[in-house]
């Protein structure tokens, strides 16, 4: 099989990261539109893997989170009327954990807005982090929940409340509601006033908007699987990180953290990906399949790992289309949770 080289894919990773939309990238570099998603594919699971790996006792003193909207395949509001619409569409929550000092985007996750999701963004936050910090957040009150849980009273954590007036209406519909003011609430410990704010992970958040093209609004750039919404956030995250040299720092936030002691360039992230391609092949093939039951109606999922016997591993799916659209675009999360429980 045809393999692009290694510039070919830094050219096109690098297209995608500074806000270039796939089929952009396929008039652009004349690679296929297959060959584009895959790439991103492939390079989201090698950067997810990576920064897992490396972003790990970090010193920073001041954390800022917040959420950014966007949907998969349609909006929350339009799922019942979609067509072939997979189990994830609708509305998705990307929430996001930036050093305030160092700009070093330090967790991600993409999810739902639930309590549930907030609790597992902030236990990956903690484990990261090697000292007590100063946390603000908005008022979102899952973060109540969620930071009592994991961080109890090792933490100095306040909330930014910001006051918004009257919704606009009419051609203004799709302007943000005008911020009339904001409060700060003390939750936990003692957190300093001055630097109770969330204007650099807002700042953060524009910036996905602007260097991923399937976060701009009103476009049908959007992502179509949850899968690839997640590798091109993983992406980002690492040129973010590595690769784009920060206005103010005049370096990269990994440089500034400490992470790393050069500026990366996008080969380097190539590189990242084909150690983790030469990683992949080396580890025990695994096979998914889809079969149906012989005593009822529907269909089920199997794996089958090295020399191992088949292992039914989800419950009943009433088509098999549903059945391979769970293959496609959760098999790879069930295999890493898999691998995690097995290493505890």
């Amino acid at each position: 099989m045809n393999k692009l080289d290694r510039e070919a894919r830094a050219h096109i990773l690098h297209l995608l990261c500074e806000g270039q939309s796939i089929r952009a990238v396929t008039r652009l570099t004349g690679a296929s539109k297959n060959t584009v998603t895959k790439l991103v594919v492939d390079a989201g699971h090698a950067c997810t893997e990576y920064q897992d790996r490396v972003l790990r006792n970090l010193t920073g003193k001041r954390v800022q989170v917040d959420e950014i909207w966007n949907f998969i395949y349609a909006k929350n509001d339009n799922v019942a009327e979609a067509k072939a619409a997979p189990k994830d569409a609708g509305d998705v929550w990307t929430w996001t954990a930036i050093d305030a000092d160092t700009k070093l985007l330090i967790s991600w996750l993409v999810a739902d807005r639930k309590i549930q999701s907030a609790m597992i963004f902030m236990d990956d936050l903690k484990e990261r982090l090697a000292n007590r910090v100063q946390l603000t957040s908005d008022g979102h009150r899952p973060y109540l929940v969620a930071v009592d849980a994991v961080f109890g009273e090792d933490v100095d954590y306040a909330m930014l409340q910001k006051i918004y007036g009257a919704e606009p209406g009419g051609e203004k519909r799709y302007s943000p509601a005008k911020c009339i003011g904001a409060q700060k609430r003390e939750i936990t410990g003692n957190p300093d006033p001055n630097h109770v704010s969330t204007s650099y992970v807002e700042r953060q958040n524009l910036t996905m908007r602007m260097h991923m093209r399937r976060f701009t609004r009103l476009t049908n750039a959007f992502s179509k699987k949850i899968e690839n919404h997640a590798c091109a956030v993983a992406l980002h995250s690492m040129y973010y990180n590595f690769v784009r040299l920060h206005q103010t720092l005049k370096v990269s936030p990994a440089m500034a953290a400490g992470v790393t002691d050069r500026l990366w360039e996008m080969v380097d992230v190539v590189d990242v990906l084909d150690a983790f391609e030469a990683k992949r092949k080396r580890q025990p093939k695994v096979i998914f399949n889809v079969e149906p039951w012989r005593i009822g109606s529907g269909y089920y999922v199997t794996v089958t790992m090295s020399d191992s016997e088949p292992k039914r591993i989800t419950d009943t799916f009433a088509t098999e289309g549903e059945a391979w659209r769970w293959v496609k675009n959760e098999s790879v999360t069930w295999l890493y949770q898999t691998k995690e429980s097995n290493a505890k």
